[in-house]
């Protein structure tokens, strides 16, 4: 698998290339876990799987197909089955609510997530799109084979379940945030949360792109991070943003920062962390 990773890699081209060694100074890579022969981990960058141990890697390895995800591929469509589930490796990918020709951006995924995980929680056909926004790489496994490995990958199913239920809260809130917060408090927690999708502090992304998405009037985004660079939050360069005091922009953010973040912290975290990111957002639904 790893050879077969390598040659699909190499067909990249340098546009993509440099993409993609700005999210990633390593090149992410998963040896077949069925041909391990030592104790060493198999190195993976997507949360989930590098969660499992290796007798389930060994299990789903078997059927992980590496794919480059090239920016503006449409990974999944609304009210169609899921051919694939995408553990997501490298790169950002948005999810959007599309309707009657607008779209707006309801989450963000990156290597912590999988495309698709919804199934898990219940879901049949998707209801939303996911659409890569910043190139970069991810092993797909078929959903039929997936069902097949997942009563022998028990933590693997866990940490699924509870991403779906993350990026659900993720969804609400932000329908939520749009009504609720003012466009500064929205455009930093954005950033934010767009930075630990994408494991960088570097985001190419234009005004254009924030104004569409987010259902901002565009010079109103512009004079906002305009703001943000001469408070010495952010730096502008062409068709980038470089975050530049993270603590400070997480302060100039909103409350869904810290609801949506918690709800997407690692199983492992004590229960009371993630009750609490869920009941802040209950309460603020109660409220309206």
């Amino acid at each position: 698998m790893t050879d077969q990773f390598l040659s699909v890699l190499g067909g990249r081209d340098s546009s993509e290339a440099a993409a993609l060694k700005q999210v990633s100074a390593t090149p992410p890579m998963l040896h077949r876990p069925g041909a391990v022969r030592s104790n060493t981990r198999p190195f993976v960058r997507n949360a989930i799987l590098a969660s499992a141990s290796l007798q389930e890697l060994a299990v789903i390895g078997e059927y992980l197909e590496p794919v480059v995800l090239r920016e503006r591929i449409v990974l999944q469509e609304p009210k169609r089955p899921l051919d694939h589930i995408y553990f997501i490796e490298a790169g950002l990918i948005s999810l959007r609510i599309v309707s009657a020709g607008s779209v707006l951006e309801t989450a963000l995924m990156g290597h912590r997530g999988a495309v698709g995980a919804s199934l898990l929680a219940g879901g049949h056909l998707a209801t939303r799109q996911s659409v890569v926004l910043v190139p970069g790489s991810a092993h797909r496994i078929l959903v039929e084979d997936l069902g097949r490995v997942l009563p022998e990958c028990s933590d693997i199913r866990e940490h699924l379940v509870h991403y779906a239920q993350a990026q659900n809260l993720h969804c609400a809130q932000t329908g939520l945030c749009g009504i609720r917060h003012d466009r500064e408090t929205r455009l930093a927690c954005w950033l934010c949360l767009a930075s630990d999708a994408l494991n960088a502090d570097i985001l190419p992304i234009t005004h254009d792109y924030l104004s569409s998405m987010l259902g901002l009037r565009r010079p109103g985004v512009t004079e906002t991070l305009i703001r943000f660079e001469q408070r010495g939050l952010i730096r502008k360069t062409r068709g980038m943003l470089h975050i530049e005091d993270r603590q400070r922009l997480e302060h100039a953010a909103c409350s869904c920062y810290k609801l949506i973040a918690g709800a997407y912290a690692p199983t492992g975290t004590p229960i009371s962390a993630i009750d609490s990111a869920c009941g802040g957002l209950e309460s603020q639904f109660s409220s309206l």
